[in-house]
């Protein structure tokens, strides 16, 4: 029997029964196959036992930054038809990139006498010298010089001149008082006397101003000279680094399923961002999918799990699987899945075909609808049946942008839909003086022990996952909301929210992050476990009627 590549892991559990899919996975919508559960319980089963210097943020007693990682397995058939599994890693585990039992990186850029660390060596030099020279007291003794002496020099010439105005005084109030006691020609020499008294003032003030012009200048000259060769190591710095970014996206390269190889700056030549994200290419699906190829290796299925502790940012469960990120690898195994029959995206399908729109109220100036899960609110770039779509047709004589607010394709519940351009506006005017009064109802996946609470959390869209949301205290834009738990039962806990801001996927991550509720909705695709359907509905909704000024409330408790 011909050997297995090194890094080929055959399954420890009898696995001859299971039946095989039909197609490779489509990695960024996915419900694990069974063959991928397994491998990832024997994988998860060896982590646990590795003695990595790593801190993963399981152990309360290990020290070191808490990095959790996302890990990967590649259900695979080798050349005698013998089924067994990859396991990878994103990014570096214990600061190297190379671990027995996990495939490689695609391009090492830890080797020791490769050229990234040599030129790393030479660019963390650079920022050794520009530290240096930024910090030298010299440098900070010429600022600070600089600025005290602009100060000095203004305050020393502007009291000359008020000596000098004060000398002209003077010398007026003494031509007019000997104007009368003196001969002309004794006033005539007084004032010749009293004229070369003011030249030699203005003379001295033009000295004293040149002798501070020329201080002024030798001291920038010397600050200049030394910013200027600051300003030169960063150049030569941003040079250096931005050769050696070209030069590592052309070392990364890509096998695909048709043998075709393309370099990680082609790949993302054509997408919106044209350059390729930091950390294109270390993640785990295309270091997975580049050994199989490589090695001759039938890719079956695929998998990916976080391990560890959720970083501060995001919401990553332990132990739980997630699909690709987009940013970084739709490109990528978007050219290295070529050749392989894979899963349709599930994205691509209307997921409204089918469902019906409940008017739950209507008169002549608007509409209540109860938005089914799974439902766009406005068309999408491919999709565009939505119900503003549905509206649109339903209504013909209906102007404005009728939609006044969203809810999330997932999420089900009323919907408010304007007639007109002038009720829209009175409506979403509600809503931005945020006297609209919401409630949703949801169900957690988990256990509640607090009976009610405000999460403020800031929030902005992960650009290298998007539409994923982040907690980001820099750039996050604030999101509050209140919420009261109604039930626990069978280790799920249904609860109220009532949400203060209206931020993407608020109450999504509000739910699942852990310095929200770190309890997910039950069929959060997005920041928790597949299920049938996302359980959050918009369940009621208080607001004045634009044109009677009624206090309306709508409910539909339809869940």
């Amino acid at each position: 029997m011909q050997s297995s590549p090194i890094c080929f892991i055959p399954f420890e559990a009898d696995v001859s029964d299971i039946s095989l899919p039909h197609r490779f996975t489509f990695p960024f919508y996915y419900h694990p196959h069974e063959l991928c559960v397994i491998a990832a319980n024997e994988l998860q089963q060896r982590i646990s036992n590795q003695k990595w210097d790593h801190n993963f943020g399981l152990d309360q007693g290990q020290s070191g930054m808490v990095i959790g990682k996302m890990f990967g397995v590649l259900v695979v058939k080798n050349k005698d038809g013998q089924l067994g599994y990859l396991a990878g890693f994103s990014g570096k585990i214990a600061d190297e990139n190379h671990h027995e039992g996990f495939v490689p990186p695609v391009y090492d850029i830890l080797k020791k006498d490769g050229f990234f660390r040599e030129e790393e060596q030479r660019i963390n030099a650079l920022n050794a010298e520009i530290e240096r020279l930024e910090g030298d007291p010299n440098l900070q003794d010429l600022r600070s010089k600089l600025a005290t002496f602009q100060d000095e020099i203004a305050s020393s010439l502007a009291q000359f001149r008020q000596d000098i105005k004060q000398g002209k005084r003077e010398r007026k109030q003494q031509r007019g008082a000997a104007k009368t006691r003196l001969s002309q020609e004794e006033w005539e020499r007084l004032d010749v006397q009293l004229a070369k008294e003011s030249v030699h003032h203005q003379l001295a003030y033009k000295r004293l101003a040149r002798f501070y012009r020329e201080q002024w200048d030798e001291s920038q000259k010397a600050l200049d000279s030394m910013l200027q060769k600051i300003d030169a190591l960063k150049d030569e710095r941003r040079t250096r680094s931005g050769l050696l970014q070209k030069r590592l996206f052309d070392e990364y390269r890509f096998l695909n399923a048709n043998g075709e190889w393309r370099s990680l700056l082609s790949i993302f030549h054509y997408t919106d961002q044209s350059t390729p994200p930091a950390g294109a290419g270390e993640c785990a699906a295309p270091k997975l999918l580049q050994y199989a190829f490589l090695h001759q290796l039938e890719p079956i299925a695929m998998a990916e799990f976080w391990w560890g502790a959720s970083p501060k940012s995001d919401v990553r469960k332990h132990g739980q699987f997630y699909p690709a990120c987009r940013g970084k690898c739709e490109p990528i195994l978007g050219h290295m899945l070529k050749g392989l029959e894979v899963d349709p995206n599930p994205m691509l399908d209307n997921p409204a075909e089918g469902k019906e729109l409940e008017i739950l109220f209507e008169d002549e100036f608007m509409m209540a609808v109860n938005k089914p899960a799974e439902f766009l609110s406005v068309p999408g770039k491919i999709i565009k049946d939505s119900v503003y779509s549905r509206i649109r047709v339903r209504n013909p004589e209906a102007t404005g942008p009728l939609i006044v607010h969203r809810l999330d394709m997932s999420t089900s519940g009323i919907l408010l839909v304007a007639k007109s351009k002038e009720v829209h506006k009175q409506l979403q005017h509600q809503f931005e003086n945020r006297t609209i009064k919401k409630r949703y109802v949801a169900l957690l996946d988990g256990t509640l022990t607090v009976n009610s609470g405000e999460i403020d959390l800031p929030l902005r869209v992960d650009l290298d996952d998007r539409p994923r949301q982040l907690v980001c205290y820099e750039h996050g834009k604030p999101s509050k909301t209140y919420w009261e738990l109604i039930e626990t039962k069978n280790g799920q806990s249904k609860v109220y929210f009532y949400p203060l801001t209206g931020r993407t996927h608020q109450l999504r991550v509000h739910a699942a992050h852990q310095l929200g509720l770190n309890t997910p909705i039950v069929g959060d695709d997005l920041y928790g476990t597949i299920k049938d359907r996302l359980h959050l509905h918009a369940e009621r909704i208080e607001f004045l009627h634009p044109q009677t000024k009624e206090k309306m409330v709508i409910r539909c408790l339809k869940f």
